[in-house]
């Protein structure tokens, strides 16, 4: 199914590879050296609070460090550092080879990346309630406690803003498939969040995963964009992104069978076969043909893009002026002519990440403060996230076959007038569970097929040497959206209500929606390189792509 690994060079082209995988080693068995503590407290329900961290887990804390370092250097690929040249490697080949089995295997890859990847953010919903009992911190159902609860998903945003703009900055320079790898590898590292027994180191590791978690989707998106044929592109990413909705319903439904038993921190020791299955898939996973042809590296990308079944064409002069006016650095993507566009990515990502991390966040405390046990808030959203998946098929085709921006549109304004719903019913939608349940499916499943949009249609509208980091200020802005509605949270402004959370992302998603509609522009079925051509009214000589 996952069709022949490339060859090794073209499927690494990095240095030291043997170094990367004995940093990759010394994680795990860093995080292995934790597992004993949580383990030994199972007499205690799985309680730490109060523990002090025993000499495997320092060694075990150093290991990862240490192994984390080791795999960074060894996953630099031997040309960075050099000044990039123009290619004469056509890319327009690449959008015109049908699909194979390897782009297949690619979808599939990458499918369960994003699974995995979105899993660890949509775990602090299920986390906060018992970390906050365990802890007595200050939440919903316990309005005494102290220090506020809300510190936890606060740290893990966070962290997930500086690493969404930090991978998007490390894919542009080191490359796609090697930042993938190094956020699998600090997946693993972080899933001793589970064996934490403090309250300071549990902020610390929760920052610490954001840092990974926030530029994997991201990278992922810039890769297919830049490896699926054109007419096939829109509607395969939308698909593939449509797994943030399987992740809620996955990570719902494990959150309900085994918290009841082995506690919040089961939720993140899940990280590491999850992160180590990620670094499994890797294996299938090439490096960007458009990155490698930006880079200079023909060889590689001419081997990438046979493998695709694309025809290999050579032009006779490369395309030095248009290489030299994109120059990589976020300062360009607020510069005309990016200016327009990065306003719609930055405000619909602030509705995204305000929807997601503010009434998403906070709905299972809601539902529980309102007489839903645990397990039955838990299985209300499972639920709502199974009605409204198949809906991520026809989102797929609209964005791919209707029109990319007028989906933006439609999912953005049907998400605020579903948030204005429950707005208006406040806590009574807790005595209808057939209007809750309505009103949920869209916040639940719009808003992960929002994500997904978001982030396809980032990784399209950027030039290749900057469209990581485009990708990755998409993603940072909807992160920023759940820093800023957290905080206030923790600034105890307003209280984590279902009608003030609500009110908190239907007001921006209608902003969003109506920035869209003005100055959003069209993508469906457009080679990447004829929309950055079209659309910011420069017109490449013939047969001349640009980069």
């Amino acid at each position: 199914m996952l069709g022949r690994p490339a060859p090794s060079s073209v499927r690494l082209g990095l240095r030291l590879a043997p170094m990367a995988w004995a940093g990759i080693a010394a994680v795990v068995a860093g995080v292995i050296l934790h597992l004993p503590m949580y383990l030994g407290a199972r007499n205690m329900g799985y309680r730490l609070a109060g523990m002090d961290v025993d000499a495997a887990m320092i060694a075990g804390m150093a290991l990862i460090v240490v192994g984390l370092v080791v795999t960074a250097y060894g996953l630099v690929p031997r040309t960075a550092g050099r000044d990039p040249v123009a290619s004469r490697v056509r890319v327009k080949a690449l959008d015109d080879a049908p699909i194979r089995p390897a782009h297949v295997g690619l979808l599939v890859v990458m499918a369960l990346a994003v699974t995995i990847d979105v899993m660890k953010p949509v775990t602090l919903a299920f986390v906060v309630p018992g970390f906050a009992e365990e802890y007595g911190l200050k939440s919903v159902v316990n309005p005494g406690g102290s220090p506020p609860a809300a510190l936890l998903p606060l740290a893990g945003i966070a962290g997930t803003v500086i690493g969404s703009f930090t991978w998007g900055w490390l894919g542009d320079r080191i490359g796609r498939r090697a930042s993938i790898l190094l956020a699998g590898v600090l997946f693993v590292a972080t899933a001793v969040c589970g064996s934490m027994p403090s309250y300071e180191l549990n902020l610390v590791m929760c920052f610490v995963m954001g840092l990974g978690v926030g530029g994997m989707l991201p990278l992922i998106f810039t890769l297919m964009a830049e490896t699926v044929p054109a007419r096939h592109r829109g509607w395969l990413m939308i698909l593939i992104g449509g797994d943030v909705a399987g992740a809620y319903i996955i990570t719902s439904w494990l959150s309900s069978s085994l918290v009841p038993e082995y506690t919040w921190r089961i939720l993140w020791l899940i990280g590491l076969p999850t992160g180590l299955g990620l670094i499994a898939l890797n294996r299938w996973i090439p490096e960007s043909p458009r990155f490698l042809l930006a880079h200079g590296r023909d060889a590689e990308a001419r081997a990438v893009m046979e493998r695709y079944g694309a025809e290999v064409v050579t032009d006779a002069q490369p395309e030095v002026a248009v290489v030299e006016r994109f120059k990589p650095s976020f300062a360009q993507l607020f510069r005309p002519p990016f200016s327009s566009l990065t306003a719609v990515i930055v405000l619909l990502g602030l509705g995204v990440g305000l929807v997601a991390f503010g009434f998403q966040l906070w709905i299972p405390s809601n539902l529980r403060e309102l007489g839903y046990t645990e397990v039955t808030a838990d299985r209300i959203l499972r639920d709502s996230a199974l009605i409204g998946f198949p809906l991520n098929f026809l989102v797929a085709w609209l964005y791919g076959f209707w029109s990319s921006r007028k989906t933006i549109v439609l999912l953005a304004g049907l998400t605020a007038v579903a948030l204005l719903g429950f707005a208006i019913a406040g806590d009574r939608v807790a005595e209808d569970r057939t209007l809750l349940y309505a009103l949920l499916v869209v916040p639940i499943w719009g808003i992960s097929s929002l994500t997904a949009v978001l982030a396809a249609y980032s990784s399209e509208i950027y030039p290749t040497r900057v469209r990581a980091r485009g990708a990755g200020l998409a993603a940072g802005a909807s992160k920023a959206g759940g820093v800023l509605v957290i905080g206030v949270v923790v600034a105890a402004l307003t209280p984590p209500t279902i009608t003030g959370t609500a009110l908190m992302g239907a007001i921006p998603m209608a902003l969003a929606a109506l920035a869209a509609l003005v100055f959003g522009v069209e993508t469906r079925r457009r080679r990447l390189e004829e929309i950055t051509a079209r659309e910011f009214d420069r017109t490449p000589r013939a047969g001349v792509p640009v980069p």
